[in-house]
């Protein structure tokens, strides 16, 4: 057997992923646009009715106000993915929302102030108030740090393989969203799972008219076939014995969305009324602010390389921040009961559909604002089942962290250093927030735990985060261990070119603003 030449047996980094046939400037045909901005639109609902569903009951909030915060979180969850693609980062990214805001919203919805109010109704306008408030305030961090390109400092201490670990994080973090969830209902979920993965894989070179049809709509395509299987299980009465946790995850008819929801309603800021503040849980919400930027951090970079882009220079990375911060002052005015991020499902549909068009997230915009305000037909498509989300939660979280991987390529892995920071980094972002979660599940409050609740909420939220966790531990390590000797390791020579706008001829296809803006917010 004839020994293989050098050029067989290893592969060159490459800027861009290959394979993808739309980058972030080519646009599909406007019907497959369209379409897909539309199964955009599908998947940013599970974590859209997730967050509701969980926190307003915790409130005293009843069906109705559950339905109110989801169609106002819908509706904002629009808007800023329209300012997020036209003047943030401008990367195809939906800004959705977030986890990270659970621990002090959780946190104000226990203060004693709140629930010594026994009206029910009372209690939960009061606490969404509160949270406002601390929203509001909170907001201001990543204002500041966007807009003032002071994030864009800090981004400087980002090597390639300081960000290995917090983009695998932002997919593998959030594990605890995929099977387990689907687990809850199995005959739902598992077949989600083999048929979204038989679709988009397998099938993937079935073509109509040249357009690969199943692997561009698999998710589409599997979550309707799935969705009424599952409606005609509950409709033969398969669930009616069945324990209520069961039925909650299994049928289709106990969302109690459809009967709430009204026909038309436009949501407008400061419905619930007038914000309240509270200095304690606006520190506490400033902790979720700060892991929202870290963890976008992560996903803006894998969209990029998703999306067929260079990596954002750090200018533009951080003026997405900035317009970020927008959106979670927006959540504060108008009451989405949580703040803003990334939403990581959406990056990895980038790579499953192979198009990172910016156009197709702009119309799935699009679709969050009509359908957040036709009441009805909003809440029909958010009636499907959590396990269908999650089984597809299983391939998408997972592509987003193999985006993170993938950056170890322009990096030496032969080195003991790089292989040190790496696993300790990633090792220590999965078991720092288990702990944490195990801790809190077994006391009920977090591990940090003094008469400073304000102080105690500030330190949960970061260590229940896997991104926050592997950023402070593998940009430290990064910047402290041999660093200076250690930069061609690191792969900070191929990082160099992108750091800033004029670094590469290709930034300017794919970050300059729109309508000519760039005369009055010129690159830095």
């Amino acid at each position: 057997m004839a020994t293989p030449k050098p050029e067989e047996i290893s592969h060159p980094p490459m800027d861009q992923l290959q394979g993808l046939e739309y980058c972030i400037d080519s646009n599909p045909s406007w019907v497959e646009t369209i379409v897909l901005g539309f199964q955009h639109y599908i998947l940013a609902l599970g974590t859209a009715v997730m967050i509701p569903s969980f926190l307003v009951p915790l409130m005293g909030g009843s069906d109705d106000d559950k339905v109110r915060v989801l169609q106002t979180l819908l509706f904002v969850e629009g808007i800023n993915t329209l300012l997020q693609t036209l003047f943030g980062t401008r990367l195809p990214t939906v800004i959705g929302g977030s986890y990270a805001f659970m621990v002090p919203i959780i946190s104000i919805i226990h203060d004693p102030s709140l629930t010594r109010i026994e009206d029910p109704h009372l209690r939960f306008l009061n606490t969404i108030r509160a949270v406002q408030g601390a929203m509001i305030v909170a907001s201001s961090i990543q204002i500041i740090l966007g807009f003032s390109q002071l994030w864009a400092i800090c981004s400087r201490f980002f090597s390639p393989l300081g960000m290995v670990p917090v983009i695998a994080l932002v997919g593998f973090g959030l594990f605890d969203r995929g099977f387990p969830v689907v687990g809850h209902c199995v005959e739902i979920g598992i077949p989600m799972l083999i048929l979204f993965i038989a679709f988009s894989q397998y099938l993937k070179n079935f073509h109509t008219r040249q357009l690969p049809i199943l692997e561009r709509f698999a998710l589409l395509i599997s979550t309707t076939v799935i969705w009424a299987y599952a409606h005609l299980l509950t409709a033969s009465g398969a669930y009616k014995h069945r324990p209520d946790l069961t039925q909650h995850n299994c049928r289709t008819d106990r969302a109690n969305l459809i009967s709430s929801a009204p026909w038309l309603k436009i949501p407008y800021p400061l419905e619930w009324g007038a914000p309240t503040f509270d200095a304690g849980h606006a520190f506490g919400m400033m902790a979720a602010v700060l892991v929202s930027l870290i963890e976008s951090t992560g996903a803006y970079k894998a969209a990029s390389r998703l999306a067929s882009a260079t990596p954002p220079p750090a200018h533009v990375l951080s003026r997405g921040i900035g317009w970020q911060g927008i959106g979670i002052l927006l959540n504060g005015l108008f009451g989405t009961l949580t703040g803003s991020t990334v939403s990581v499902e959406n990056v990895g549909l980038l790579g499953s559909t192979r198009v990172g068009s910016r156009r197709v997230i702009q119309i799935s915009a699009g679709f969050m604002i009509f359908f957040s305000m036709l009441g009805k037909f909003g809440a029909l498509f958010a009636s499907i089942p959590f396990p269908i989300f999650a089984a597809v939660y299983c391939v998408l979280f997972g592509l987003v962290a193999s985006v993170g991987l993938s950056f170890l390529q322009f990096t030496n892995m032969n080195s003991m250093r790089n292989l040190f920071i790496t696993g300790v980094a990633l090792f220590l972002g999965f078991s720092v927030p288990e702990y944490f979660r195990e801790y809190t599940a077994k006391a009920l409050h977090g591990p940090t735990h003094t008469r400073a609740g304000w102080f105690d909420d500030f330190l949960n939220t970061i260590f229940f985060s896997s991104p926050s966790v592997a950023l402070i531990v593998a940009v430290f390590l990064d910047n402290t261990l041999d660093y200076k000797d250690s930069a061609k390791d690191r792969g900070m020579p191929w990082w160099a070119k992108f750091r800033t706008f004029n670094g590469d001829s290709r930034n300017e296809e794919f970050y300059t603003l729109p309508f000519n803006l760039n005369r009055f917010f010129p690159p830095r």
